[in-house]
């Protein structure tokens, strides 16, 4: 059973009596909603676009479109449909028909590209990661040549335009398509897409426009920053090409290891050794924090694996809100007991102690007086 096929002006939305100008408007606006390098979610946007395609190509020229107007599709027998793959990318289709790009501009020399970043390490202590430093790091930075200003040509040198694209910085091949010749575009390896050709090359950088200099940057690194965390310095990379923005510079920051602490989030984690008569008896202890040192209190009783908690001496938060605890935790030193006096002293204690003396904290109300010493 043959396809019925749509009315060509109901495809492109416009009337019978639509002018040329309308007629292209309303294929431009389909063809960047259908086009298959834009709409690649929609199954049915090839078929769409062909169909478009055909519309347009039939109404865009006077001779076929007064034979369609008069005879319809019969008039018209023989022609072949367009194919998506003729039409090439999506913005070879608009740089050959409407002269620019899909934003309404002109079609230009390539877009220069960035310059590349750079990563380079930067070492810090743990107190200098909680506290903050200020760092100077050294690093290989290619810049636009200075001499040259990044022409790669000799100050008054010769520079001649490239006779291969006539100074375009891009070769353009005509094809054939279904709307008649259009054109694609590719960057003419000639010149490399600058348009130019130097003869008279910079004895600065020997004419890449470039030249490697070794940079110190001073990084201010933050109070609170973990390891492996990054600092970023906008455009301090490398050069990009003539006119587009450099790179930029990023430092790695690795924080070396310090037996007295552990990171554990915002928390700094400190293990306190104390021999077992204080932890029997009570008293007080030095420990180190980020800052200084610090002395603690230890209850009467004082038990293997107790925390003791010293607030707001932890690591700050990197968004300004909030700061870590310091938790101390306590290891109980058990002597070794020699010669015969010790022992006797020792069992003299044993003998002493009690089941009660072995006991936990009674009640609640003994939990919660501890838990506020």
């Amino acid at each position: 059973m043959a396809r019925t096929r749509r009315d060509y002006y109901e495809i492109l939305g416009v009337s019978r009596d639509a002018t040329e100008a309308e007629i292209k408007k309303a294929f431009r606006r389909l063809a960047r909603e259908l086009h298959p390098d834009v709409n690649q979610d929609d199954p049915t946007a090839e078929s769409r676009f062909k169909e478009v395609a055909e519309a347009y190509e039939v109404l865009s020229s006077a001779e076929s479109r007064e034979l369609y107007d008069r005879f319809g599709h019969d008039g018209l027998r023989g022609r072949p449909a367009p194919d998506v793959a003729d039409f090439g990318s999506f913005q070879d289709l608009f740089d050959a028909f409407f002269g620019g790009d899909i934003f309404g501009g002109r079609s230009s020399r390539r877009r220069s590209p960035p310059g590349d970043d750079i990563l380079v390490p930067v070492e810090i202590s743990f107190v200098e990661s909680a506290l903050g430093v200020e760092r100077t790091v050294e690093a290989e930075i290619v810049e636009i040549c200075g001499t040259c200003a990044g022409t790669g040509a000799q100050p008054g040198g010769r520079v001649q335009r490239c006779p291969r694209c006539g100074g375009q910085g891009q070769i353009r091949m005509v094809a054939r398509g279904p709307f008649g010749q259009f054109l694609r575009t590719e960057v003419c390896s000639e010149c490399r897409g600058e348009g130019e050709i130097v003869l008279d090359r910079c004895e600065e950088c020997s004419g890449r426009g470039r030249t490697v200099v070794s940079r110190e940057f001073q990084v201010q690194v933050p109070a609170g920053i973990a390891h492996g965390q990054r600092i970023r310095l906008a455009g301090r990379g490398h050069a990009g090409a003539p006119g587009a923005p450099p790179g930029d510079l990023y430092v790695e920051v690795r924080v070396t290891p310090d037996e007295r602490f552990e990171r554990r989030g915002l928390d700094v984690v400190t293990r306190l050794s104390i021999p077992v008569t204080l932890a029997m008896l009570g008293g007080t202890a030095v420990v180190p924090t980020v800052e200084d040192e610090q002395e603690v209190e230890l209850r009467p009783g004082t038990q293997p694996g107790e925390e003791i908690v010293l607030k707001g001496k932890g690591f700050p938060s990197l968004q300004g809100r909030g700061r870590g605890d310091q938790r101390v935790v306590v290891e109980v030193q058990i002597p070794r007991v020699t010669g015969e006096a010790g022992r006797e002293a020792v069992a003299r204690l044993a003998e002493q102690l009690t089941e009660k003396n072995y006991r936990g904290e009674e009640g609640l109300l003994g939990r919660i007086r501890h838990a506020f010493r």
